[in-house]
């Protein structure tokens, strides 16, 4: 049961109609965008924490969760002008951004675009240029192991089976996730508990992010950027010990590396950002170690 207290609704932009949350407050409006494959409901139990100095909202993109989905325009420019015209609706002339992961591309391309619409960004696990990112496909060493298949009749069910192939998920499961788990599924004509998010749109989102160059040179209002170092595994339980030996090789020899390289870029690109680095940091950052990333968000927003 969704017990987050804010006013959900809808608006239509750009020809779709998006969802989004509101969580009222008063003073600059914080918005946040989620990463790949989350609704706006990812962040019911951070944001209302800021609302004692912001109005928080938070954006569920095209494609995702109770956001329409059309079968196309998953490219950078239209995903940014999802935003820059979600606030004329909303009639925000200002903003400070936060995303998470893949929303990235998003932030940089709405700083490259409105430069005088942003006031500060935050990102979360997510200032990376993923053009980098396409030799994770090239080099993964189980691209063709698939976890087992399932039908799930029930959320429940779902929820089970997710937990099973995504370990790093049932790491930090709790009541956010059964709620974001009611927005982000559907029942498929057959009874099936499935993502309402095909692969093939997901496919697109990566595709545009991973053929996008970051413009985060364009970046020159306050921004935060806290990084989870990807220094550790959690692996499946499908995996035979061999897999889980190649998986650690891949890890340490491969993904790690580039995620230094970008860091490292970041900081080049971006001198005047404040870095915040967590060892055995979580993807979800924001929710495994959400003290520290409110803390440190809250210390930056009140500079």
């Amino acid at each position: 049961m969704d017990t987050s207290p804010h006013k959900s609704d809808f608006v239509n932009v750009n020809g779709i109609n998006l969802h989004y949350l509101d969580w009222g407050g008063k003073g600059e409006t914080l918005i946040f965008l989620t990463g790949l494959g989350n609704s706006a409901h990812i962040y019911d139990d951070l944001a209302p924490r800021f609302t004692d100095k912001f109005h928080v909202i938070a954006l569920t993109r095209r494609g995702h969760g109770d956001s329409d989905s059309p079968e196309n325009s998953y490219d950078v420019d239209t995903l940014t002008e999802d935003v820059s015209q979600f606030m004329d609706a909303l009639k925000i002339k200002k903003a400070i951004l936060v995303g998470h992961s893949i929303a990235y591309i998003e932030l940089c391309r709405f700083s490259a675009l409105h430069p005088e619409r942003a006031l500060k960004f935050i990102f979360l696990d997510a200032a990376y240029d993923r053009t980098k990112f396409k030799v994770f496909a090239e080099k993964h060493p189980l691209k063709g192991v698939q976890p087992p298949e399932q039908d799930c009749h029930t959320i429940e069910e779902y929820i089970t089976y997710t937990k099973r192939i995504a370990p790093e998920l049932a790491d930090i499961w709790s009541e956010l996730w059964d709620e974001e788990t009611l927005h982000i599924v559907q029942i498929s004509a057959d009874g099936k508990v499935v993502d309402k998010m095909p692969d093939e749109i997901a496919q697109k989102i990566i595709d545009a992010s991973r053929n996008y160059p970051p413009e985060d040179l364009t970046i020159k209002v306050p921004a935060l950027s806290i990084y989870a170092i990807w220094d550790h595994y959690l692996f499946p339980d499908y995996l035979t010990e061999e897999q889980e030996v190649l998986l650690i090789e891949f890890q340490n020899q491969v993904r790690l590396p580039i995620q230094r390289e970008c860091i490292k870029q970041f900081r080049q690109n971006v001198p005047h950002a404040k870095i915040i680095e967590i060892p055995q940091g979580h993807h979800y950052c924001f929710i495994k170690q959400e003290e520290l990333v409110y803390e440190e968000m809250r210390k930056f927003l009140l500079e």
